[in-house]
């Protein structure tokens, strides 16, 4: 317990959740190192597809950055609205649940839970691949590195509280993007007071667009709109901003924006003025930090900063993920526990969760950041078109002031992000997307029969007033106890005792296969004159559990006899707990078996060793 405490902490009061809400500040770097992180990959993957045939078609980088810029300014605007729709958080599930129905409701929260899983293995793996590009020597230790900072950093963090995380987590997204803000600023300088073109003609080689062509571009694009993961985190967590928190969370997110979008485009221009090309074990940002600094001090500051906020953006997943769930499990479409806030007043039995996913993904993928890509902007769009499209659904329903401008606005980027889906869908099919559009469809069966299963079993439990008085009302109850004996113990006498405290028929059962073994326990059972009968059962197959489970189905058809069956079987706490797999065996599987039994009652006595 004491080393419990030593790595979570101490538990929290409910009333103390009201501190555990975040500031501006604070929001800005938990909720947006995911988004703003992704000009550690974004970037890059649009150069990765660009720069393999030949560099035929580099020179529409620009094109796919810029759409990607444009792009993330109208998811912008659509998940300000969709902050100030539901402030209750939930993001795009809660609000299609409202609006649509429950099928686009499940699919947004299943899109949501593969982006979310997806964020904490692309940014792990990112941040490794950033770490291995400054030290060489790492190379073949990515998966190695990438678990240990996923249990060891992240999850035990997160399981402390969100006070602790944003405490920890928020000035290394802030380094970062200073980093990022001064290596723009030093190569756009470079770049204008430089002898050499802003963009050099290597830069703009264009190919003639064909079909091959257009799909690469495409391809390129769906790749860059990875960059636009995360936005939603916020829409998503509005309730953990301090008061005013709608309008605390709308300005967090057009300041995140912002950052994100300027970054984008200054790191695409430097990219195309040093006419960048991927290198296999160095990001093409650690090669921009090289040709801007040099192999410098700023070098390793921007490797350094990019290694950390890459990781940390895996925090956005815990801030995100684990209030969704609990948002599902009150509507009762995943696993109820999920809905309960730990010692440290977080989900951390969501947080358990979204490691435990995580790290099989980083196992099964070996933390290959390209082949995870694959499966990450369908999930993201897909939420993104389903979020606008409620909004449309609930701006032409209530017809407030504004409701024009703002369904014509959530309709275009509806559109837009429907388009994305269907692009990403597409030309990543064969590259890992057919795996995500196999997982959704899984995922909202998972969350249907989970919903049914809650549904029936309120069913089986609702009671009216009038029969709950008639379930009370038994006449003469009469309850048979049956306790399990094999010798004369302390243990032996600690059940009689408590079965005869219960009240009603009291008879120890004892098994035997031994005749002569019989005829002493029962010699010393009448000396010691108990007031409990004995019944004595052979078990020519030497098994223990057998003859009970058939003396208990005799009494079961003596129902109108017996009210009750109560099988009272001792346990034994031992004092060490490697004791504990010499004890109990007999106990534990009879105890499995007899709990399936509908007019059976299973009771656990415990006895303790002091020893």
């Amino acid at each position: 317990m004491n080393f419990r405490r030593l790595i979570i902490g101490k538990p929290l009061r409910t009333e103390e959740a009201a501190h555990e809400r975040l500031p501006k500040w604070k929001a800005l770097s938990i909720f947006s190192s995911d988004a703003l992180s992704s000009v550690g990959y974004g970037p890059e993957q649009i150069m990765v597809t660009l720069a393999v045939p030949g560099m035929l078609i580099y020179g529409y980088f620009s094109y796919a950055a810029l759409a990607v810029v444009a792009l993330l300014a109208i998811v912008t605007l659509s998940y300000a609205q969709v902050a100030r729709a539901n402030p209750g958080g939930g993001g795009s599930y809660s609000i299609a649940l409202h609006n649509l129905g429950e099928l686009p409701a499940l699919t947004a929260a299943a899109a949501l839970v593969a982006d979310y899983v997806l964020t904490v293995a692309v940014s792990i793996s990112s941040g490794t691949d950033a770490l291995v590009s400054a030290f060489p020597f790492l190379i073949g230790r990515e998966v190695t590195i990438d678990l240990a900072v996923l249990f060891v950093i992240l999850t035990l963090i997160n399981l402390r509280g969100v006070r602790e995380s944003s405490n920890v987590f928020v000035w290394p997204t802030y380094f970062f993007v200073l980093g990022i803000i001064c290596m723009i600023l030093a190569g756009a300088y470079n770049a204008f007071t430089g002898t050499s073109p802003l963009i050099p003609a290597e830069s703009l080689v264009r190919q003639q667009a064909d079909w091959v062509v257009i799909l690469l571009a495409l391809r390129a694009f769906s790749n860059g709109c990875s960059s636009m993961t995360g936005v939603e985190a916020i829409s998503n967590g509005v309730p953990m901003f301090k008061e005013p928190s709608v309008n605390n969370a709308i300005k967090t997110t057009y300041v995140m924006s912002a950052l994100l979008g300027t970054m984008i485009t200054g790191i695409s221009f430097l990219f195309l003025h040093y006419h960048l090309v991927p290198v296999e074990n160095v990001t093409m940002l650690s090669q921009l930090a090289e040709d801007v600094f040099g192999r410098g001090w700023g070098y390793y500051y921007i490797q350094l900063t990019t290694m950390l906020v890459l990781y940390l953006a895996a925090n956005t997943a815990y801030n995100g993920l684990p209030p969704l769930l609990s948002i599902m499990a009150r509507d009762s479409y995943v696993p109820r526990y999920l809905s309960e806030r730990g010692e440290r007043l977080g989900y951390s039995k969501g947080i358990i969760l979204l490691s435990l996913v995580s790290a099989a993904l980083i196992i099964v993928f070996q933390g290959n950041v390209e082949h995870l890509i694959s499966l990450y902007a369908i999930g993201v769009f897909l939420s993104f078109t389903i979020a606008q499209t409620s909004l449309v659904v609930k701006w032409i329903r209530e017809k407030g002031s504004g409701w024009i401008s703002r369904t014509l606005l959530n309709s275009f980027g509806a559109c837009v992000t429907g388009i994305v889906v269907l692009v990403i869908a597409l030309t990543k099919f064969s590259h890992g997307a057919w795996i995500v559009l196999i997982f959704i469809p899984a995922m909202i069966f998972f969350f249907k029969a989970i919903h049914r299963h809650y549904k029936t079993t309120a069913e089986q439990l609702r009671i009216s007033s009038a029969d709950f008085a008639e379930q009370l009302e038994i006449h003469n109850p009469r309850n048979l106890i049956i306790v399990p004996v094999s010798g004369i113990t302390k243990v032996v006498a600690a059940s009689i005792r408590y079965s005869k405290a219960m009240g009603g028929d009291v008879i120890a059962l004892y098994i035997y296969t031994d005749e002569e073994e019989r005829e002493k326990f029962e010699e010393r059972w009448h000396s010691l004159n108990v007031d409990v009968p004995l019944r004595v059962l052979y078990s020519p197959y030497r098994s223990i559990v057998q003859p009970i489970l058939a003396y208990v189905n005799e009494i079961e058809m003596q129902r109108s006899i017996y009210h009750y069956i109560t099988i009272v079987i001792p346990e034994f706490e031992t004092a060490k707990l490697w004791h504990r797999i010499l004890h109990n065996q007999t106990g534990w599987i009879l105890r499995t078996l007899l709990i399936l039994r509908e007019n059976v009652i299973v009771s656990t006595l415990p006895f303790h060793f002091k020893k």
